[in-house]
């Protein structure tokens, strides 16, 4: 057998393997429903990784038994509806698979051991935040981290519904955009330089609070007014 005739047998392997594991793949996928794609949890975005592991070894590496990889994609497919199948019937078992939603955001206030122990970013919190068209802490409620990622958000009474527009009610421009200006203790300087503020201001904000050190200051924001809020650390969760 010659050179030409082994990649052409290497060709039309590849093409067979791949669109087995297509069709198969596509199988499984409807058989695991479409929580899967809609609520990815940790859990099931693990296991659509894993899945789409082994097909693209099955489709791309002629090294890997065809047979063994099926049954493994099969095999891992099935035990991912058995652990959702068990979470649904047991509360217990659904936290240990896909946690329970968290609390970072109560009244205003960051919850800094929820921050700590979701590994959460203040900046990722505020880029959730600003993707819901939220650039202050301060008009937050409730803001809950779901065990898919995402931010859910109570605003405040007064903040979701009537906007001064439709009470005809004057609406001044603002004077900054809310920023970050303190973060676990140390200054943003640069936020500090666009917005055309000093660190003495900053410390003056934080004296007339009765701050006197800033590694006391958790978070603390710039306000559309002017004002700085201010989160201190030791805050306990609710």
């Amino acid at each position: 057998m010659n050179l030409d005739e082994i990649l052409k047998m290497d060709f039309w392997e590849m093409i067979l393997r791949t669109t087995v594991a297509f069709i198969v793949l596509l199988i499984l996928a409807r058989l695991m429903g479409k929580k899967q794609i809609s609520q990815l949890t940790f859990f099931h975005y693990v296991t659509g990784i894993t899945i789409g592991s082994i097909a693209a070894d099955i489709a791309g590496e002629s090294e890997t038994p065809f047979l063994n990889g099926l049954i493994s994609m099969i095999w891992w497919t099935l035990l991912t509806i058995l652990m959702s199948f068990i979470a649904f019937k047991s509360k217990k078992a659904r936290i240990v698979l896909d946690d329970r939603p968290t609390i970072v955001i109560y009244e205003g206030k960051i919850i800094e051991q929820a921050m700590k122990k979701l590994r959460l970013h203040l900046s990722d919190l505020n880029m959730m935040l600003r993707e819901q068209s939220i650039f202050s802490i301060t008009d937050v409620h409730y803001a809950i981290l779901e065990t898919n990622g995402n931010l859910s958000v109570l605003k405040k009474a007064g903040q979701e519904n009537a906007t001064k527009k439709d009470v005809n009610a004057p609406a001044p421009e603002p004077k900054y955009m809310p920023s970050e200006i303190i973060v676990n203790g140390q200054i943003d300087k640069k936020n500090l330089h666009e917005l055309n503020l000093t660190e003495e201001w900053v410390f003056e904000q934080l004296k007339k609070k009765g701050i006197g050190k800033i590694e006391q200051v958790f978070y603390a924001e710039i306000q559309a007014d002017g004002s700085l809020h201010v989160d201190l650390k030791g805050q306990t969760e609710k």
